[in-house]
C-alpha cells in the first residue's frame, strides 16, 4: 500500500502518524483487510525511527483498528467501524452543497447483473449471443496496429473510419443521409443529449420531451435549467397541438417511442415537422430500437422526411450490441457542427480510439449486418411469444400496446383492478422474475399511466412460457 503520511514539525510524529491513518480507515479510504505497510518500510518513506511508526500502530491496535497477523504484518480489521465524526470531533460546517436541481433528479437505476431467475427489464440486448471472440480480435488486432498512434489525444468528432462507417450503414439500413462530416462520435446516446443541449440551449428555454418518456433525456435537460414539459401520447405518437408555444427543442422515439412501444404514424411525423418549421425549433430523433422491426414497411425517420437542418439524428451500439459499448453518434447540420466539435473537447475531448475503429471495421465487414439479422430473427420469435401471451391469458388484465419493433413490448392495466403496477412489480420480483420498473414510473410532467413493460432481450425464448406462468399468480388476489 502506498500510503501517504504527511508530517509537520519534528515534534508528535506518532501522533500525526496514528491520526492521519485512524481518519482513512474511519472514513474508508483504506478498506477493511487492507496490509498496511511495515513498521520498518513506513518508517523509512518517512523518514523517522521505526519505534515512532510503532507506537502509532500500537495504539491503532488497542483502538480495534489494525490487527497483526504473525508472519504476513498489520491489517485493518474487518469490524473497524465508520465514524465520520469521532467522539468530542464537531462537525464540519460549510461544507459544498450541490445545487438544488440534483435534488430533483432520481436516483440511478441500478442495471448491473440480476440474480433473478427471469429477466424481463427493457432495455437489455441479449449478451447471450453476442459474438464475443469476433468483437475481442477486432480490438486486439486496433491496439496493436494503432499503437503507438492510439495512445495520442485524437480528433474529438471521431474517428474518421467510424464516422464513415455510420454514414454508409444508416445510410443503407435506416435511408438517413449524412456525410462522415455530418457525425460527432460519443461516449453513448447521453452524451449526444449532453452535447446538443449545451450547444442548443440556454437555462430557461423549453424543452419538450414525450410523456410517458425515456427518463434520462429529461434529466439531463433539468440539470442544464432548461424548463421541461412532457407531451401527452396519443395511438398516433406525441400529441403535437400540446407542445408549448415558444419550445426550442422536442426529443423523440419516433420508430418505438419508449416505453409504450408504439411507432408515430407518417401523418404525425409530418406534422411535427411541420411545427418544427412554424416554431424555428429542432427535432432531436433516436432512432434506438430501429434496426430491429418484424412486421409492416419501415417507417422513414424524420432526418430523411424534412429539412435537414431541423431534425438532430442520434443513435448509439448499446441496444445492438453491447450496454457496455459507449459509442454513439450525432448526425447534425453543418451549422452547428464547429459547436458541436467544441462541445466534445470541452466535455471529455474524446472517445476512445481502437474501439471506434474495431466497430468501424465490425460495420464494413458485413459482421454487425450479420449480427443484426440474426438478433432481429431471435427477438421477433420473443416479440411474438410475449404479444400472444398478453393477447390471451392476460387479455382479461392487461391490454397490450400495439408494437412491431424493438426490445419490449408495453401494456396498460385494465380499469378497476385492485393493484397498481408497482405492486405488481414487487411481485414478480418475489417470483423471481424481474420487470424493473413499472409503466406509471415514466411519467414526465403528466398524471401516470398505470401497466407494465416487458424486455426480452435477456431472457432465453424458451424460458418466456415459464416467467408468465409465474406472472400470471401475481394478478390472483391479495398475497
Amino acid at each position: 500500500m502506498d500510503l501517504h503520511v504527511n508530517l509537520v514539525g519534528r515534534g508528535r510524529l506518532a501522533e500525526q502518524i496514528y491520526r492521519q491513518i485512524r481518519a482513512r480507515i474511519r472514513d474508508r479510504r483504506i478498506l477493511p483487510g487492507s496490509r498496511l505497510p511495515s513498521t520498518r518500510e513506513l518508517a523509512a518513506r518517512l523518514s523517522v525511527a521505526r519505534n515512532t511508526v510503532a507506537a502509532a500502530y500500537d495504539r491503532l491496535t488497542a483502538d480495534g483498528l489494525i490487527e497483526g497477523r504473525p508472519g504476513l504484518g498489520m491489517f485493518i480489521c474487518e469490524t473497524a467501524a465508520v465514524d465520520t465524526h469521532p467522539a468530542g470531533t464537531p462537525a464540519v460546517v460549510g461544507r459544498p452543497r450541490p445545487q438544488p436541481v440534483w435534488d430533483q433528479i432520481a436516483e440511478p437505476t441500478d442495471m448491473s447483473a440480476t440474480d433473478a431467475l427471469f429477466d424481463l427489464r427493457p432495455g437489455l440486448p441479449s449478451l447471450q449471443h453476442f459474438p464475443y471472440h469476433s468483437w475481442r480480435a477486432l480490438v486486439s488486432r486496433q491496439l496493436r496496429l494503432s499503437a503507438p498512434r492510439s495512445d495520442l489525444y485524437s480528433e474529438p468528432a471521431g474517428s474518421a473510419v467510424l464516422r464513415a462507417a455510420i454514414a454508409r450503414h444508416i445510410g443503407v439500413s435506416r435511408g438517413v443521409s449524412a456525410e462522415a462530416s455530418d457525425i460527432v462520435v460519443t461516449n453513448g446516446f447521453q452524451q449526444s443529449i449532453d452535447l446538443i443541449s449545451r450547444v442548443l440551449l440556454a437555462p430557461g428555454d423549453r424543452v419538450a420531451v414525450e410523456d410517458p418518456g425515456y427518463p434520462p433525456p429529461a434529466m439531463l435537460l433539468r440539470s442544464l435549467r432548461t424548463r421541461v414539459t412532457g407531451v401527452p401520447l396519443d395511438d398516433q405518437g406525441l400529441v403535437v397541438s400540446a407542445i408549448p408555444a415558444g419550445t426550442r427543442l422536442v426529443y423523440v422515439t419516433p420508430a418505438h417511442q419508449f416505453p409504450t412501444g408504439m411507432s408515430m404514424s407518417p401523418g404525425r411525423r409530418r406534422e411535427l415537422l411541420e411545427w418544427a418549421e412554424r416554431s424555428d425549433a429542432v427535432i432531436v430523433e433516436d432512432d434506438y430500437d430501429s434496426e430491429f422491426r418484424y412486421a409492416g414497411r419501415p417507417l422513414e425517420p424524420l432526418r430523411g422526411m424534412g429539412p435537414s437542418w431541423r431534425v438532430l439524428y442520434v443513435g448509439s451500439f448499446s441496444k445492438t450490441m453491447l450496454p457496455s459499448l459507449r459509442l454513439g453518434f450525432v448526425v447534425a447540420p453543418p451549422s452547428l457542427l464547429p459547436a458541436m466539435r467544441k462541445a466534445k473537447l470541452v466535455a471529455d475531448w474524446q472517445t476512445a480510439g481502437p474501439m471506434q475503429d474495431a466497430l468501424a471495421e465490425f460495420i464494413d465487414d458485413g459482421r454487425y449486418a450479420k449480427h443484426l439479422r440474426r438478433m432481429r430473427r431471435i427477438y421477433q420469435d420473443r416479440h411474438q411469444l410475449i404479444a400472444a401471451a398478453l393477447d390471451s391469458d392476460f387479455a382479461h388484465v392487461l391490454e397490450r400496446v400495439p408494437s412491431m419493433a424493438g426490445l419490449h413490448v408495453a401494456a396498460t392495466l385494465r380499469p378497476g383492478l385492485p393493484i397498481d403496477d408497482r405492486e405488481l412489480v414487487r411481485r414478480a420480483r418475489r417470483r423471481g422474475v424481474e420487470l424493473g420498473l413499472p409503466l406509471s414510473h415514466f411519467a414526465i410532467t403528466g398524471p401516470s399511466r398505470p401497466g407494465l413493460v416487458f424486455g426480452y432481450g435477456a431472457i432465453a425464448t424458451e424460458r418466456i412460457a415459464e416467467a408468465f406462468d409465474r406472472l400470471r399468480e401475481c394478478f390472483d388476489g391479495p398475497e
